[in-house]
């Protein structure tokens, strides 16, 4: 299993992250050129090496024209993104990141996700970052990423609200729940666009190194202090192994609500960072049909999915257990078919054997192109890769 592990022990920031990626081995050239899809104008990204307190990084920086600042709200950021033409997977991770931008700014300024202006966030650096990140992730394909608690510096910052203490008030309700530490840099060492990478990417926050370290990467900051203002990234992987980690189930019963609704409810379980959901049909006293709904998740995402159960169901309670998860390693793979190249999803068993099976989106695909039943697509996949066995 490839794993991906944040040591912010500086703070982060969307630059620095960018930076991070790209000396682990992200191309400098194949992130502009995808960003480049965005059809932003009037900027220019240098990548360059450097040292930093005796240690060589990589320093990412982000030029624009000083007039091509633009106020930018959700929905003018979504259509952006949506529009340009990056694959699906990088489309929805930068979504979930400006959603959960813009919900922690209008909580703080008393205001709806949807009216919102990003000020600073909505700036094309902010954007490049963002987008910047989905890439990244989606071109390193780790299967879990996981991070120490995060610096978050000390001081006051100057902003587009005037001077505001460190960390700012978005930096602050973005890392509700996560592990934080503060005071090691007298500075904003981690920004509200670093937090948001790390609170919607980020699978486990615990100091608890349990992978084999295969690369150290690291992106350099824009301050210099006694302690290096660096962000610090490990790729590593673990041994071929079940995962067995603590997590919990959440379950409420509901009988006086539109199904059609929880379809809906489900989607944003996901997007909120579920595990797994689903559905159990069950009958209750007064032999009520009713729906049981479940929902898997890792602990830190625990208060925010109950929240969610409680605000968007009609629910009056729910019931939470602690659960162990075993899961294997897998990663993702390209296989050669009669159609052309399909993802497969590989997993790795205790005894060394794998276990694959194609993506289920692309397969769609294909059986809708060719005017194919489902199934026979499928079929015959897998009796093209198990001849290629």
């Amino acid at each position: 299993m490839k794993i991906l592990y944040y040591d912010c022990f500086s703070g982060i920031s969307g630059d620095m992250n960018l930076a991070a990626m790209i000396d682990l081995g992200v191309p400098g050239e194949y992130l502009k050129q995808e960003l480049a899809r965005l059809l932003l104008k009037d900027y220019s990204i240098l990548i360059s090496e450097e040292i930093r307190n005796g240690i060589k990084g990589t320093k990412v920086r982000i030029q624009t024209e000083a007039d091509s600042y633009e106020h930018r709200n959700l929905n003018d950021i979504l259509q952006l993104i949506h529009k340009s033409g990056l694959n699906e997977k990088v489309c929805s991770g930068a979504e979930r990141m400006f959603r959960t931008l813009a919900e922690a700014e209008a909580k703080v300024h008393g205001t709806s996700p949807d009216t919102i202006h990003f000020h600073e966030l909505g700036t094309i650096d902010s954007i490049l970052d963002i987008v910047g990140a989905a890439i990244c992730f989606d071109y390193l394909k780790p299967d879990r990423i996981i991070s120490y608690a995060v610096e978050l510096g000390s001081g006051f910052a100057e902003g587009e609200h005037g001077t505001l203490p460190v960390p700012a008030p978005a930096t602050v309700e973005i890392l509700k729940n996560i592990p934080v530490k503060k005071g090691a840099q007298p500075f904003e060492a981690t920004t509200p666009t670093g937090a948001v990478i790390l609170a919607c990417n980020v699978n486990e926050f615990t100091d608890n190194l349990s992978f084999r370290i295969q690369k150290t990467a690291y992106g350099i900051g824009n301050r210099q202090s006694a302690i290096p203002n660096l962000l610090r990234v490990h790729l590593g992987e673990t041994l071929a192994r079940p995962d067995q980690e603590h997590h919990s189930l959440i379950e409420c019963n509901i009988d006086d609500m539109n199904p059609e609704l929880i379809d809906y409810i489900m989607d944003k379980l996901f997007a909120e960072g579920a595990d797994d959901v689903f559905i159990t049909p069950i009958i209750m006293k007064k032999t009520r049909n009713a729906s049981q709904l479940s929902v898997l998740c890792s602990n830190d995402k625990k208060e925010k999915l109950i929240s969610l159960m409680l605000h968007e169901t009609s629910t009056f309670g729910l019931r939470t257990f602690s659960v162990e998860k075993t899961a294997l390693p897998r990663e993702f793979i390209s296989a050669d078919t009669r159609y052309g190249k399909v993802t497969l999803k590989k997993a790795i068993l205790p005894n060394g054997d794998s276990k694959f099976k194609p993506e289920y989106d692309e397969i769609a695909a294909i059986a809708k192109a060719h005017n194919k039943p489902i199934r026979e697509v499928y079929r015959e996949i897998m009796n093209d890769l198990s001849q290629e066995k």
